[in-house]
C-alpha cells in the first residue's frame, strides 16, 4: 500500500487550523487515533485526566446547529485535504519518468509501507506531546524521549536499507516483483530521515497545540507540500533521475522542511508561555512514560501494519507488477477523498458534549459521507476517471481500463471514513477508547481474511481484492464502533 502515512492514514497529521480546543481537548482528539491513553485502565492518572464522565450540557446553552459544525470542520479538512495531495503529486509525476512502472511499483510496493512501519511508533508523539508539555521540565524530558526514540527508529531504518537485512526480512517477507528489488533497495536509503524527521516534528507539533497554537500545524503542513511539489518539479525539470530517487528525495525534503517549520514556530511557546508555566505535579518518569505511551502508540502500529500486508498480497497474485505500479495513484485518490472524513474525528470530540449535538452531528456526518462517496462515484463512472488517472495521473490505456474497473469497489471508502471518525469520536468523548483499538483489530483481521482469500485464490484483478479487503476491513470496524457506542448510550 501507498507510503505512510496515511494511508496512513495515514498517514500522518491532522492539521488543527482553525479549531482551537481547551487543553485537555486537545489531547484526546488530536488525530484520529490519538486519544487510546485516555482509557483510565491503561494509563497513570498522572498522565491523563481522570475517567470521569463529561459534564451534561447546560440547559441555557444554544442549541448546536449544523452550520458550527461546518465552521469547526472545515479548517482541519482543509489540512487534510493538503497532506492528502502529496502522494497524487507524487504518483502524477514518477509516471512521467522513465521506467515509471518499476518505479510506481517499488515505491508503493516497498519503500511506502516499510517507511511507514518503521515510523508507527512514533506517530503517536504528537498526541503525547499534547497531553505530557504542560511545563519546562516535561518539555525538556519528553524532548529526550523524542529524540532517542526517533534516533533508535532511524538506526532500525537504517539497517533494514543499508545492510543484509534488506534480502533477509524484506525480501521474503514481501516478495516483491525482482525488477522492483534494487529500486525499492535505493528508495528506502533516500528515506533515511523519514523517520527521526517525523519524530522531533510531531513533538513540537504537540506542543503548539498544547499551548493553543494549532494554526501553525496546518502552516506546517503547506510547508511541506509546497517543498515536495518544487523538489518533484526540479526533479521533473532537471530529467535524468531514476522515479524512485525523486519521489523518495522529494519526500525526504517535504518532512525535513516540515520538520523545520515547526521548530521554527515553537520557539514562540519555548521562549514564552512554557517557560512561565508552573510545574505540573511529579516530573515524568521513564516507567510512567512507557504505560501512557505503549497503548497510544499500539493503534497506528496495526493500523498500518495493512501496508505492507496489502504489498505483499498485491505481490503474491496475478499481474502483481502492473497492480503495484498502479496502487500508489489508486490509493492516493482513496486517501484524497476520505480525507475530509478523517478531519471529522475531533470535531466530534470537540462538539459531541453540546446541547443538540446528537441531532447536529449525525445530520452532517449524514451530509459529509454522501458528498465525500459521491465525488468518488463521480470519477468512476464519469470521464472524470481518463481526466484524473490518464491526464492528471499519465497512466497508459490499460492501466486506466484496469482502474476503471475496479474503481467503483471503493466507492463505499469516503462515508465509512466519516461514519468511523463520528463514532470515534463520540467513544472518545466519553472517555471509552479501548473500543477504538478493539475495531483496529477487528478491521486488520477481516482485512488480512479478505487479502488471503485473494492470494489463495489468485484473483484477477488483485487491485479489486486489496479494495474489497479496505471496504470490508472499514465495514467490520464501524460495526464494532457502532456495538461498542450503543451500548455506552444503553449504559448511560
Amino acid at each position: 500500500m501507498t507510503d505512510e502515512e496515511r494511508r496512513a492514514p495515514a498517514s500522518d497529521d491532522a492539521g488543527g487550523a482553525g479549531c482551537e480546543l481547551a487543553p485537555a481537548e486537545r489531547a484526546r482528539g488530536v488525530a484520529d487515533v490519538a486519544p487510546a491513553a485516555a482509557d483510565p485502565e491503561l494509563a497513570d492518572s498522572r498522565l491523563v485526566e481522570p475517567a470521569v464522565d463529561p459534564a451534561p450540557p447546560r440547559a441555557d446553552e444554544p442549541l448546536l446547529r449544523v452550520v458550527d459544525v461546518f465552521r469547526a470542520w472545515w479548517p482541519l479538512a482543509a489540512s487534510w485535504l493538503l497532506m492528502a495531495s502529496e502522494p497524487t503529486l507524487i504518483g502524477a509525476v514518477v509516471s512521467r519518468l522513465p521506467n515509471a512502472d518499476v518505479n510506481l511499483a517499488a515505491w508503493g510496493g516497498i519503500v511506502f509501507p516499510v517507511a511507514l512501519l518503521v515510523e508507527a511508533p512514533i506517530i503517536m508523539m504528537l498526541a503525547a506531546s499534547t497531553a505530557l508539555s504542560r511545563d519546562w521540565q516535561s518539555f525538556v524530558w519528553l524532548r529526550r524521549a523524542a529524540t532517542w526514540s526517533g534516533f533508535a527508529l532511524t538506526v532500525v531504518h537504517a539497517l533494514l536499507a543499508f545492510t543484509p537485512l534488506y534480502d533477509l526480512v524484506i525480501l521474503p517477507a514481501l516478495d516483491p516483483p525482482a525488477e522492483i528489488v534494487e529500486p525499492g533497495r535505493l528508495g528506502l536509503r533516500l528515506m533515511l530521515p523519514w523517520t527521526w524527521a517525523i519524530a522531533d516534528r510531531r513533538f513540537h507539533q504537540g506542543l503548539l497545540i498544547a499551548f493553543g497554537r494549532s494554526s501553525a500545524v496546518g502552516f506546517g503542513t503547506a510547508v511541506r507540500l509546497v517543498s515536495t511539489a518544487a523538489a518533484l518539479g526540479a526533479f521533473l525539470l532537471w530529467g535524468g533521475v531514476p522515479g524512485i530517487a525523486v519521489a523518495g528525495c522529494a519526500v525526504s525534503i517535504g518532512v525535513l522542511s516540515e520538520m523545520a517549520a515547526a521548530r521554527v514556530s515553537s520557539r514562540v511557546v519555548t521562549r514564552g508561555p512554557l517557560r512561565d508555566a508552573p510545574a505540573v505535579g511529579d516530573p515524568l518518569r521513564l516507567g510512567r512514560f512507557v504505560g501512557f505511551y505503549l497503548p497510544l502508540a499500539l493503534t497506528p502500529l496495526l493500523t498500518l501494519a495493512t501496508q505492507p500486508i496489502g504489498s505483499a498480497s498485491l505481490s503474491r497474485m496475478p499481474d502483481s507488477l502492473r497492480a503495484l505500479a498502479i496502487w500508489p495513484i489508486l490509493n492516493g485518490l482513496v486517501f484524497l477523498s476520505g480525507s475530509p472524513g478523517v478531519a471529522y474525528n475531533e470535531v466530534v470530540v470537540h462538539l459531541a458534549g453540546r446541547r443538540g449535538a446528537r441531532a447536529a452531528l449525525r445530520k452532517f456526518l449524514m451530509i459529509l459521507g454522501f458528498a465525500s462517496s459521491l465525488v468518488l462515484v463521480a470519477i468512476a463512472s464519469t470521464p472524470l476517471l481518463d481526466l484524473w488517472f490518464g491526464g492528471f495521473s499519465d497512466l497508459r490505456d490499460d492501466q486506466v481500463d484496469l482502474v476503471r474497473r475496479v474503481l467503483w469497489i471503493a466507492s463505499p471508502m469516503p462515508a465509512l471514513t466519516a461514519l468511523r471518525s463520528h463514532l470515534q469520536g463520540l467513544l472518545v468523548h466519553a472517555r471509552r477508547t479501548r473500543g477504538v483499538t478493539e475495531a483496529v483489530v477487528v478491521f486488520l483481521l477481516v482485512a488480512i481474511a479478505v487479502l488471503t482469500t485473494g492470494v489463495e485464490t489468485a484473483f484477477d484483478p488483485s487491485l479489486a481484492v486489496i479494495l474489497s479487503a479496505l471496504v470490508v476491513g472499514s465495514l467490520a470496524q464501524c460495526g464494532w464502533l457502532a456495538w461498542r457506542v450503543r451500548r455506552l448510550e444503553h449504559a448511560g
